[in-house]
């Protein structure tokens, strides 16, 4: 249902009349509720999996082959273990070729020219979020819908899992300015607690509010699609009633950083080709990435209402990355999921920093982990098993690679600090000479290597022949951002590497990642940072450099690359988060992307509502302007709920907040005395708000 505006949008309640949607939680171990019947897959998506895993398959076999030939009729332990990390590291850079090239087999998806009905509603699950930022991308895109005809049937939901509550006085002021300017009804509700983080957030709102539409888009704080791009994911999916979910490929945008842009480029000339290959090898068994997609509401909730995970955190617990385990979920119950990758009005912020990057991959690789657990899950489809392997080795084979080093480095000393015996039986007639194919393995490194790059300059030939070399500044402006790119990700990769295997150690030990807020906008990392966070990456490499120096410097040749990396991290790590040295490669027409150069309108607009929205207050500074400004206290608490009926021992927080409120001799004196969790009750409660506000200033 589609509430009217009023002149002002003023007299919305917080959220419309709930309208209950069941959302049975599933347990995995039983079949899957009822659903379409799936049909088969057709040709090509058959020939796309033959390729990208048999092709992998293929290449493992080789180069098992090839490395074993390599050691002789009679290996060595250690040439043994070597053997074992190799196979699965080169079948890994095997794949990523395989699984890009099956992408001229991808067909491209059609949208059908029908007249839409379904109803929207476009959510945005927040937390300790920039509200500006947040709110502007949302009332722009309510703009850009109203063009494309979409008003009547669509509806935008602000879901707060906010808990500190100067940030939530942020969040009201933005949404309550918001509504004056959007055509469209904003709803903004804010939970009393974050069960479950993100997908509980989005199941409490389909429990309560689900029953008024057909379709969800889910949106990311720093995502956004245009008007456009949802209506033909809406015409997709009406004209598909077996499809449950249809996942875009974001377009990054807004880097300032030279990490951020150097993602960004990354992301846009060669996304497009993964992403294509992607969709070709798994057809209508798809996955979901959490954000900016199209969700059909009812198969939703008929099979992802997830379960909690036995055991504690980090494999117990609430499921981390739950967008693997509701595309699973509906597959398995013979839904459709699908990647469209052809759609390219759909955008998203990038991580501006290496450390933030480092974060957000802790949360991811805990995540990807529990997938362990539910690989066997009851009527799982092979494909979205291998979705969730693929996730899981993402982030394995970055020990698997450090402990391939570092088992290399023992053979070759193994070989430096020992005498061969050429006779080690008494009456051998002829030497047994020490075998090692030092050619055969140069051909296996130089392999890897083209596997590795290979795709990188086919994505890079394929943009000089279309608009994008010539929207990106040119055909070699586009190359020498393509060299800078891969320059600057090989000596990112080996600080990746570590910091990737120090977080699966951390996970197998029982760390719990927690749940914290994602940096959107980074700062340059001050010196001290810097060095905390990478000064044992300098003392291996400096270490590993000195040893190989004086007893092998020709194995200098083969890891100078890694020794670099590390050695220069700190600098790599801060001058990388500069936005200085990033508007320095732009002025330079590096890292340039057409989004940079021609914004979408959506995002242009976007810029233009974030600087006429309330800016953001930090400290008590935004609570306090409540009391000093009757009006903006009136448009928060219209975006309050209404009064909390829970019993007295469950709101405990209001109660003491009342009694220091009632005690104290003005507003800021009030505030001093209320800890945290009081003071997200007097923010959340009209009540006490009143009570406060009549306290002198």
């Amino acid at each position: 249902m589609n509430i009217a505006l009023d002149s002002n949008g003023a007299d919305l309640p917080p959220m419309p009349p709930e309208a209950p949607l069941e959302m049975p939680v599933q347990d995995f171990r039983r079949p899957p509720p009822k659903g379409p019947k799936a049909g088969f897959e057709n040709w090509r998506v058959w020939l796309a999996r033959l390729i990208a895993f048999g092709g992998t398959a293929a290449l493992a076999v080789i180069g098992f082959l090839q490395m074993l030939t390599a050691f002789g009729d009679k290996p060595t332990p250690m040439q043994l273990m070597l053997l074992a990390l190799f196979v699965p590291t080169f079948a890994w850079v095997g794949f990523s070729f395989c699984a890009t090239i099956v992408g001229f087999l991808a067909r491209v998806p059609k949208t059908p020219d029908i007249p839409g009905t379904a109803r929207i509603a476009v959510v945005m699950p927040i937390y300790h979020e920039d509200a500006t930022t947040s709110i502007g991308l949302l009332t722009a895109l309510a703009e850009d819908l109203m063009r494309e005809g979409m008003g009547e049937r669509t509806e935008i939901f602000v879901l707060s899992d906010t808990r500190d509550p100067d940030i939530a006085v942020n969040e009201t002021l933005a949404v309550s300015a918001a509504r004056e300017m959007s055509p469209l009804p904003i709803w903004y509700r804010r939970r009393e607690t974050n069960e479950d983080r993100k997908s509980g957030n989005i199941a409490e709102f389909l429990r309560r509010w689900g029953g008024n539409y057909d379709h969800m888009v889910v949106l990311d704080a720093d995502s956004i699609m245009s008007g456009e791009t949802i209506r033909a994911l809406s015409a997709r999916m009406e004209g598909a009633q077996d499809l449950a979910l249809i996942q875009t490929m974001p377009v990054l945008v807004g880097g300032e950083t030279i990490f951020a842009r150097l993602t960004q480029f990354a992301g846009r000339v060669y996304g497009p080709m993964i992403a294509r290959g992607v969709a070709a090898w798994s057809g209508n068994t798809g996955n979901f990435w959490g954000h900016n997609a199209i969700i059909r509401i009812s198969a939703f909730a008929q099979c992802c209402g997830l379960p909690k995970l036995p055991g504690k955190p980090p494999f117990g617990g609430s499921i981390l990355s739950h967008d693997f385990v509701e595309a699973a979920a509906l597959c398995r119950a013979g839904w459709k999921v699908r990647l469209d990758y052809d759609l390219r009005g759909s955008y998203e912020g990038c991580p501006p920093t290496l450390l933030d990057m480092a974060a957000r991959e802790r949360r991811w690789a805990q995540g990807n982990l529990q997938h362990l657990g539910l690989i066997g899950m009851k009527g799982t489809r092979a494909i979205s098993g291998a979705h969730f392997a693929i996730g899981v080795l993402a982030f394995l084979m970055s020990p698997i690679w450090l402990a391939l080093i570092l088992v290399g480095l023992v053979l070759s000393a193994t070989v430096l600090l020992s005498t061969p015996e050429y006779f080690p039986n008494a009456y051998q007639l002829f030497p047994e000479w020490p075998v090692f194919d030092s050619l055969r393995m140069l051909w296996l490194f130089i392999t890897a290597m083209a596997l590795l790059l290979l795709p990188r300059f086919f994505a890079l030939f394929r943009a000089w022949l279309r608009p994008l070399a010539r929207n990106s500044g040119g055909p070699v402006h586009i190359l020498a951002s393509a060299l800078f790119e891969i320059v600057l990700s090989a000596l990112i990769a080996p600080v990746q590497m570590l910091t990737q295997t120090r977080q699966i150690y951390e996970i197998l030990r029982g760390r719990d990642s927690g749940w914290k807020a994602q940096v959107r906008a980074g700062t340059v990392p001050p010196w001290h940072v810097v060095i905390s966070r990478h000064w044992a990456h300098v003392a291996l490499g400096v270490g590993t450099l000195i040893v190989l120096a004086e007893f092998s410097p020709r194995q200098l040749i083969w890891l100078s690359p890694i020794l670099i990396g590390l050695i220069l991290s700190p600098l790599t790590s801060r001058f990388s988060a500069s936005p200085v040295f990033g508007r320095w490669t732009r002025m330079r027409g590096l890292l340039v992307t057409p989004e940079e150069r021609d914004p979408p309108r959506v995002l242009s607009e976007a810029q233009a509502v974030m600087r006429k929205l309330p800016r953001r207050q930090l400290g008590n500074e935004s609570i306090l302007r409540l009391g000093k400004e009757p009006e903006l206290l009136a448009r928060h608490m219209a975006l309050v709920p209404v009064p909390d009926e829970r019993p007295a021992a469950e709101r405990m927080d209001q109660i003491t907040a009342g009694a220091k409120i009632a005690n104290a001799g003005s507003q800021t004196e009030a505030l001093g005395f209320l800890n945290p969790a009081e003071a997200n009750a007097l923010v959340s409660s009209r009540e006490l708000l009143r009570e406060w506000s009549q306290l002198p200033i």
